[in-house]
């Protein structure tokens, strides 16, 4: 672990600017979109690639690939993989996490979100977590690196983070392909019920925390 920690801080420029143009890349849809396709039959391989990268490489935003994987695979298809490989890379960041120690998550999430974090999962309430796994626009991404320094079970957190990802995997897929199939009608009103979900999310989001902590001291007095 120390020969590890030294060769991040002896490599840290050239790891930040590999870091910098993978998410600069990662984030073009258009590029994305073509380069899966490129890989023919290998192409849901080079999907799930990418959507385990995208949540190792936090704050990566994953509404692109999860959109390409309902564009290019179908709504079914494209769930699928989408949830195998955020699953995957959910279990990646909470490794990092647990291997690696507090010391580097503290310093790698921003001081905001470690606050949030401390608040919202000082009682790691199996609840609480799954709502924030499904609340749209919450950094899972830095959860799962959170939540490798806290006790909670690999099987408990695999199971909380699969099944809250979940809708918004799903949403993402059937908008990417009605889409392809150019039925932007359909498109039109799934797409305005998730921008209307995240919407009311940020826009409600302190009253929303404030009552998953109420909601986490009840669950944690009634244990």
């Amino acid at each position: 672990m120390l020969g590890l920690l030294l060769l991040i801080l002896l490599f840290r420029h050239e790891l930040a600017a590999g870091l910098m143009t993978a998410y600069r890349w990662i984030s073009n849809r258009d590029q994305v979109e073509h380069f899966i396709a490129a890989f023919g039959n290998g192409a849901p391989v080079a999907f799930m690639a990418l959507q385990v990268l995208q949540v190792v490489l936090a704050p990566v935003p994953g509404e692109a690939t999860g959109f390409i994987g309902g564009y290019l695979f179908g709504t079914v298809k494209g769930f699928i993989y989408s949830s195998l490989a955020l699953a995957a890379g959910s279990w990646i960041n909470f490794a990092i996490g647990r291997y690696l120690g507090s010391h580097f998550v503290r310093r790698w999430i921003p001081a905001e979100k470690l606050d949030r974090f401390d608040h919202l999962l000082k009682r790691q309430g199996i609840i609480v977590l799954l709502i924030l796994f499904v609340f749209p626009g919450f950094p899972k991404d830095y959860l799962c690196l959170f939540l490798g320094i806290t006790a909670i079970p690999l099987k408990a957190f695999l199971l909380i983070a699969s099944i809250g990802r979940m809708p918004g995997t799903l949403m993402l897929s059937i908008q990417g392909e009605f889409v392809f199939q150019k039925n932007y009608v359909v498109f039109a009103v799934v797409f305005g019920v998730t921008v209307l979900a995240a919407f009311l999310s940020i826009r409600y989001r302190e009253t929303i925390y404030r009552w998953m902590e109420r909601l986490n001291g009840k669950t944690d007095g009634s244990r």
